[in-house]
This record gives structure tokens, sequence and C-alpha cells, in this order.
């Protein structure tokens, strides 16, 4: 991961999965559905109703982990070794050995995903939050001792990284106890993003700078505008989450209008939905019908 593909790489993966996320949110907001257990659009049902249930995210997790983990792998030349074979013994690559952990844990928390969503009789949210909250807070741990031999601008990337990663685990956190509020959700979409978008970000700063100059660790506005780019970022995610928000509404008021009219049509009858006031209407209707049936007999005699 010390390189620049490194950074990029996982980068894309969580920009790709927040905006998954963002998607998902965005059309339970919009036709009022559950936010971890959306139902499946009316053409999905049928032959591809199975492959429509597959947990998407946990299989991005399982394939991009993979990916990084073959990479990580393959960028250490003889092979990554634990220790060396001097007296006495020192182990080797530790930075190396750090982002192998956290690949195999995001490997890991996909596995965990799709066991949860279509192998087990019944889903467990609470195994899968605990499993993602848990995989943050051995990131957390890693990132805090990744950084002791950083400085300069290196140090405040990384420092702006761990924020997220603490940020993150907080809302996580949380989440084991109200899996299911649209606020946190959308604060881990938001933090998803930012750490993808910042993780390309670094990459940039860090081993192919736009000016073709590296950046000066001894420069104070070159370190200060790191935040700078920081706090761009925060306002560009902000305005993507708004608009996949903004686009998915116009989209499915325009084009798929015709899915609120088939639930409104299904709704009636439902077994579950009698209200009161259908129950008021019926007794209305019955002593209606009563007393007409009085009226004849009487007429009659």
């Amino acid at each position: 991961m010390g390189t620049f593909i490194g950074h990029v790489y996982p980068g894309l993966f969580l920009i790709l999965y927040g905006l998954y996320q963002a998607i998902v949110i965005s059309k339970a907001v919009i036709f009022k559905d559950s936010l971890l257990d959306p139902s499946c659009h009316p053409r999905k049902k049928g032959r591809w109703a199975r492959l429509w249930k597959i947990c998407h995210g946990g299989v991005l997790k399982m394939v991009i982990g993979s990916i990084l983990i073959a990479y990580e792998i393959r960028c250490i030349k003889g092979g990554l070794i634990l220790m060396n074979r001097l007296l006495p013994p020192t182990f080797m690559y530790p930075k190396e050995w750090q982002h192998l952990t956290m690949f195999i844990l995001l490997t890991l928390n996909g596995c965990v995903d799709v066991m949860s969503k279509n192998l087990l009789p019944q889903r467990c949210v609470l195994l899968e939050k605990g499993s993602l909250a848990l995989t943050f807070y051995v990131f957390l741990l890693l990132l805090t001792s990744h950084v002791q031999d950083s400085t300069g601008i290196e140090l405040q990337i990384h420092c702006l990284l761990i924020l997220l990663v603490f940020l993150l685990m907080l809302v996580l956190t949380v989440e084991l106890w109200t899996p299911d509020t649209f606020h946190l959700l959308l604060i881990e979409t938001f933090l998803f993003l930012m750490m993808g978008s910042w993780l390309i970000q670094a990459g940039f700063i860090l081993y192919k700078p736009v000016t073709g100059y590296p950046w000066q660790d001894d420069d104070i506005s070159d370190i200060m505008f790191i935040t700078t780019f920081f706090c761009w970022h925060v306002m560009i995610n902000a305005l993507c989450l708004l608009g996949i928000y903004g686009i998915s509404s116009l989209w499915h008021h325009c084009y798929h209008p015709s899915l609120k009219l088939m639930g409104s049509k299904e709704a009636p009858y439902h077994k579950g939905t009698v209200g009161p006031l259908y129950k008021l209407l019926q007794e209305v209707e019955q002593s209606e019908s009563d007393d007409q049936a009085l009226l004849l007999s009487e007429s009659s005699s």
C-alpha cells in the first residue's frame, strides 16, 4: 500500500461502496422502505429474484479484499516474510504486514455479510454491524502505530485519516443498538466516501503531485493546505450525497411512477391493513341493511 496504486485502489473501493450505500439509502427514503432490508423491485422478481438478493456489498468486499491481498504480497520482492534469519532475528516489512491485516479483515467482513444475508436461516444484523465495528477498531489500532515514523506532510495526511476512522468507529458502535436509523446510516456513508476520496488524494500528494514537484515537509503553507484540501473533500462529498438523492428522486418520480400507484392499488387488499374506519363503515352498512329488512317485513305484514 506504500505506493500510488496502493492508495488509489482502496480509495476507489471505498468510494464505490459509499456510492452503493448512498443509492440504497436514497431508494429506501423515497419509497419509505426499510433501510436494512429494502423490498425487491417488482421487475426483479421471478427468475432473477435469487440473484438480486445476493449481498452485493459483501461480495464487493470479498473481491476487492482478495485483490488487495494479492497485490500487497506481489509488491514485495522475494516474498512477504515475517522475520529474517539473522541473529538476533528481527521483524520484516512492518507496514506491509499491517496493510495485509487490514485487507484480510476487509475480506472476512465481506464473508460475514454474505453469510448473514444469504446463508443463515434468518439475517443477523447485529452480527454484520458487530463485525464491521470490530474491523474499524482494528483499523484504528493499526493506523495509530502506522504513523510512528511519519513526519510533516505524511503525518498530517494520516492524522486526518485517523480522524475519519475514529468517527466511523463511533458511528458503527452506536449502530449496534439502533441499526435502522437514517441519520446514522447517512453519516456512515458520508465517512466511507470521505475515506475513499482522501486516500486517493493522499496517493497524489505523496507519490504523484500535480505540479510534478514533491510537497515540502518544512513548508508550513503546504501542511496548512493539507487541511484545506480535506475541508474541500467534506464539501464535495456532502454535495455528492445530496446529488445522488436528488437524481434518485427525479428518476423514480419520472421513470417509475407506477411503483407507487401499484402499491396504493394493492394496499386495500392486504389482510393486515383493516383499520378502525373500515370497520366503522362495515357496521354502518350492516345496520342500514337490518333497518331495510325490518321495514320490508313490516310493509309485507
